[in-house]
């Protein structure tokens, strides 16, 4: 890429050999790489026609082509395909104004024939039965390949957890726990925090369980603060396993990750800490994404100062206006730019049949 190129100029550029650089495309994790998106934080797939099945349909998909060429019987296929236990709550919060909202929670078990389900709660406005499902069954795959001795689990709250003071937050957060009390438990169900909720959420569960159970229970959540049992480096695991899974793909193709261009989406906890992660391996990070747009600089955002300023601003609102780098008019562009690493690090389901012969990356992370 010519760096003095505008993103459009590189883009249209680019396309005359998009059809070659697709025979180079490698995989850093699951999936096929393909050609470009929006940010899964700037638009929601599900409701802009980009979707052509449902996520639990996909993983359905999914299974099947592989039952098949491991040629599993039918009652084998039938023991693994369809959850175990799927519940719903509706959780009455008293809101700071001394009203009460009704929310929806779900939890999803799908299998546990290898141990306790495991899996992340998530809180976004997007939450659905469907999704919640998929996530449980991909953890239960997830845990076997890294033969983790537990089965898999997910679960969720439709809100928008930055539209709640702390004390909303918190008031939630333990209905949902309470409600589900009798299915989480050390040798059950081990949650852990996933889009929207943090260590102090995963505080508060722990705390609410261990009182419903009257003692001290730190093993029924992972992901808890340092100060009451959490694990050093949590914050940091899946930032890492995308750094190392990445440094391996390079170097398998005799690169070096020194001087490799990078387009993150997403920069939450997952993105933010790529980022840092893989400018510190020597890349140069041209574009990231969070929910409030997509931001540019061909030669290079100065990722440290990013980071302070989304951490001082809940985020990259406004960023353009510390012209470390300017915005998209499209968030779609940080994910068709023309760069050696783009690292999808939000939600889920956002490379599609249709926008994925769009993305120029040699490598998806």
């Amino acid at each position: 890429m010519k760096k003095k190129e505008s993103p459009k100029k590189a883009s249209a550029k680019q396309s005359k050999n998009s059809s070659k650089k697709e025979e180079n495309t490698e995989m850093v994790s699951s999936g096929k790489a393909g050609k470009g998106l929006k940010a899964a934080n700037a638009y929601n797939p599900r409701t802009e026609g980009l979707m052509p099945h449902s996520a639990f349909d996909n993983a359905m998909k999914q299974f099947d082509a592989a039952a098949k060429l491991l040629k599993l019987t039918a009652s084998q296929t039938a023991m693994i395909k369809q959850p175990r236990k799927i519940v719903e709550v509706t959780l009455p919060v008293r809101m700071d104004d001394g009203t009460i909202q009704t929310f929806t929670g779900y939890r999803v078990q799908h299998n546990i024939a290898r141990g306790p389900a495991k899996g992340g709660i998530r809180y976004h406005q997007d939450v659905s039965l469907d999704e919640v499902k998929a996530l449980s069954f991909w953890m239960t795959f997830k845990c076997a390949v890294a033969d983790i001795p537990m089965g898999g689990g997910k679960g969720g709250i439709i809100v928008d957890p930055k539209k709640l003071s702390m004390g909303e937050l918190e008031r939630l957060s333990r209905r949902y726990f309470s409600e589900l009390e009798e299915m989480f438990g050390p040798d059950r169900d081990v949650p852990a925090p996933d889009v929207n909720t943090t260590p102090q959420i995963m505080g508060w569960f722990m705390d609410t369980y261990s009182m419903h159970k009257r003692e001290h229970l730190p093993a029924v959540v992972t992901g808890k603060p340092l100060e009451i049992g959490g694990s050093k480096g949590r914050v940091l695991a899946t930032a890492m396993g995308l750094l190392f899974a990445t440094r391996r793909a390079i170097a398998a193709h005799k690169e070096k990750m020194a001087g490799l261009t990078v387009a993150v989406q997403g920069f939450g906890n997952v993105g933010g800490n790529a980022a840092m992660l893989l400018h510190q391996d020597g890349c140069k990070i041209l574009g990231i994404s969070d929910q409030y747009g997509a931001y540019y600089n061909m030669s290079g955002i100065n990722i440290p100062e990013a980071m302070k300023y989304a951490e001082k601003n809940s985020g990259l609102k406004n960023f353009e206006s510390t012209k470390l780098a300017k915005k998209f008019d499209n968030p779609a562009d940080v994910l068709e730019m023309d760069v050696d690493i783009l690292a999808p690090c939000a939600l889920e389901l956002v490379i599609t049949a249709k926008n994925a012969g769009k993305i120029k990356a040699r490598y998806v992370a």
